[in-house]
């Protein structure tokens, strides 16, 4: 054999004899589960904190309203996603150098095991339950105000909970309870376990419309979804965040058909008239925007385009 041709055997010999002798390496168990999800910025002077509590899987062609089931297969699919779709929870908090303020608080174990995830999101960000300072509650479904109580003990325990007046009035109603049909009882038995305690240690604290429950953190009554659904603003250095709650469930079918109701909502119209004057708002401001249950970390802009609104996630970056 002459050198020309030993050369040119040689990379594929040697090729072979590794792959003959080395064991494999890939055979490692799978990790099956993800680590507590958070999403930090800046936002002005303050610290924005995403919090996931984590996802759920909803069956939107049944639960959507105002349209067909085969009009949200057809919307979904355009997206890559079909029903149940897999939403998240997300929560909102806030470091103003002065206080820590969380907008929302998840879902406690009241909603099942892919949920709840906020204490350890929390705690994987950086801080703990007792930090924070105030706790403001866009609305009290048991997705935004479950995670305040946790085996009848108070998870923030240092913290005043905000929560507008309406919200408070119609969820605490032993009356409602009464009349409520038996699939919605538990929203309301999930709003007393959730609230009471802190209103016992005169920590529940009622806001009204269009109110500014703490400093720097204005309200913007946005009813329909519940007697009390509201927006919180908080600005810093000329930069918004609109916080928007339950304006929408996802970020497809209903920015294309505003007119979408979701089951549920208290009052259906009136939140379609309330996300009309959102994403109207939103468009003309140019403001950014965090969803309660936007594909996380939930933080994006609104744009008219020709089927009505269309959601831009913001672009990721990390922190300096």
């Amino acid at each position: 054999m002459d050198r020309r041709r030993f050369l040119s055997l040689a990379p594929a010999a040697a090729a072979a004899s590794a792959t003959a002798t080395l064991p494999a390496l890939a055979a490692a168990p799978f990790a099956g589960s993800a680590p507590p999800g958070f999403y930090r910025m800046k936002l002005g002077d303050y610290e924005l904190t995403v919090l996931l509590d984590g996802t759920v899987p909803v069956p939107l062609t049944t639960l959507y309203n105002n349209t067909s089931p085969e009009r949200v297969e057809e919307g979904l699919a355009a997206a890559f996603l079909r029903s149940p779709v897999d939403l998240s929870v997300n929560a909102f908090l806030v470091n103003t150098g002065e206080r820590l303020v969380l907008v929302d608080a998840g879902t406690g174990t009241l909603l099942g095991p892919t949920l709840g995830r906020l204490p350890s999101a929390l705690k994987a960000s950086g801080y703990s339950p007792d930090q924070i300072d105030d706790v403001v509650l866009t609305h009290v479904h048991t997705d935004h105000s479950g995670g305040l109580v946790v085996d009848g003990e108070q998870v923030f325990p240092n913290a005043t909970v905000h929560a507008h007046r309406r919200d408070i009035d119609y969820w605490l109603s032993e009356a409602n309870r009464a009349e409520a049909p038996a699939d919605k009882k538990e929203l309301f038995e999930g709003a007393v376990a959730s609230l009471e305690p802190y209103r016992k240690a005169g920590r529940l604290v009622p806001f009204d419309d269009n109110a500014e429950p703490v400093p720097g953190f204005r309200t913007v009554f946005r009813p329909g979804h519940t007697p009390g659904h509201s927006a919180v603003v908080v600005e810093s250095r000329g930069e918004k965040l609109v916080l928007w709650g339950d304006i929408t469930h996802g970020d497809v079918i209903q920015f294309d058909e505003p007119g979408v109701g979701i089951a549920f909502d208290e009052d259906t119209p009136a939140a379609v008239a309330t996300r009309a004057l959102a994403f109207a708002e939103a468009a003309d401001e140019r403001y950014l925007v965090g969803g309660a249950h936007i594909r996380f970390p939930g933080l994006g802009h609104v744009r008219r385009d020709d089927k009505g609104y269309d959601w831009v996630p913001l672009n990721y970056s990390l922190p300096g």
